[in-house]
């Protein structure tokens, strides 16, 4: 039997890291090449061959760019680059648009925007963080794929200025359907988003193809607050149902949290931090995230947004007698349960904040009952001064 004992498995492969400089390294690549030309071809030894030179050239390129003395933090254009440890995973370089081989190669990731890099391609990046674009200047283009035209951008790449046409001579040119400009292969790599402007405008979240750049852009925005669609466009919320439902939860849960910051039992439990990846959710009632959006049209937003309602009012109505002692008792029937703002049946006064069964509230004639007392208590105590 056959145990492989007369094979060598522990010595090194003829060729492979023998040599230790550059000189000798390139010799041994063109040594490996003539030996694959004179090979039999598909033969055994011929692929180990290509293996060889494949090590070769890949060592080679190691010497060229040692991973040895590189700094862990660069600073360039307000990216913070820190120097990966992963060796294993394998990017594209988005400079030079090749591949990044961990297992050789020092790169860089910046943790603003994630752009990616080989060391030796570093100090040829001309693009700034979009996340510094993000801090200052946080809004997004609501125009759907405002194209000016090629020649406005004089059949040069908006990014790098490389020239570009629709004829791909000298360079492919292709459109980002956020900015609506043009951009080459460099720049652009066809990656897809979803575009703010056609989900505000026609509640499209189909995604389109942008530039590398308007990319991560949008990956910095998703999250970030900044639509204000009553003002963007009011009528979406005549078209879309569940716009609605969401604007209500909403107001509910900031007519609750007054009652949770002053609850000790509530403030223990922490229950508005079940909202902390959506703080904005607690703070106002008509800013939204494209993030949001993409929810609401999902479904995802409202299943957990009404768990969460449930949640709030369960602890206010029934669990935290705090929380009950601060209901309303309607002055004009003075009949029924106790009431809460939040209430679907209930209304409230805008100057004093008393709570009434809606239908009370419409079919009376006269003044807020609690408002009336106020002024009169009012009136006792400073007489002199007008109702």
């Amino acid at each position: 039997m056959d145990l492989g004992v007369s094979e060598d498995h522990f010595s090194r492969p003829v060729g492979l890291f023998l040599a230790s400089d550059i000189q000798q390294l390139r010799q041994a690549i063109e040594e490996c090449k003539q030996e694959i030309l004179e090979l039999p071809e598909h033969s055994d030894r011929q692929k180990d061959a290509v293996v060889r030179l494949i090590h070769l050239r890949l060592k080679l390129q190691e010497l060229n760019d040692p991973l040895e003395d590189e700094p862990n933090l660069r600073i360039l254009l307000e990216h913070r680059f820190y120097k990966e440890k992963s060796k294993s995973v394998k990017h594209l370089c988005d400079k030079c648009s090749t591949f990044i081989w961990g297992l050789i190669q020092t790169w860089y990731t910046c943790t603003g925007c994630s752009y990616r890099c080989h060391s030796k391609c570093l100090n040829l990046i001309t693009k700034p963080c979009v996340r510094s674009k993000v801090s200052h200047q946080a809004e997004y283009e609501l125009s759907i794929c405002p194209e000016a035209g090629l020649d406005s951008q004089d059949y040069r790449c908006a990014e790098c200025r490389t020239p570009i046409s629709l004829r791909s001579v000298p360079s492919e040119a292709r459109q980002c359907d956020y900015t609506g400009q043009y951009y080459c292969i460099s720049c652009h790599w066809n990656d897809i988003a979803v575009i703010p402007a056609r989900a505000i405008h026609n509640w499209d979240f189909e995604p389109h193809k942008v530039s590398r750049c308007s990319m991560r852009y949008l990956a910095l925005m998703l999250g970030r607050p900044v639509l204000k669609l009553r003002e963007i466009n009011p009528l979406l919320f005549n078209y879309v149902e569940e716009l609605v439902e969401i604007r209500k939860l909403r107001q509910d849960i900031l007519l609750m949290k007054p009652y949770f910051i002053t609850c000790k039992e509530a403030m223990e439990a922490r229950l508005l931090l079940q909202l902390q990846d959506r703080q904005h959710f607690v703070e106002n009632d008509d800013m939204y995230s494209l993030q949001d959006l993409l929810d609401i049209s999902s479904g995802r937003l409202g299943c957990s947004l009404t768990e969460i309602h449930t949640t709030f009012a369960k602890h206010i109505k029934l669990d935290c007698e705090r929380c009950q002692a601060k209901g309303f008792v309607c002055e004009l029937c003075k009949e029924g349960d106790i009431l809460f703002p939040f209430d679907s049946h209930t209304s409230v006064c805008q100057d004093c904040a008393a709570v009434f069964h809606r239908d009370c509230y419409y079919d009376n004639s006269t003044s807020c009952p609690r408002c009336t007392r106020l002024n009169l208590r009012k009136q006792v105590q400073n007489p002199g001064e007008e109702p």
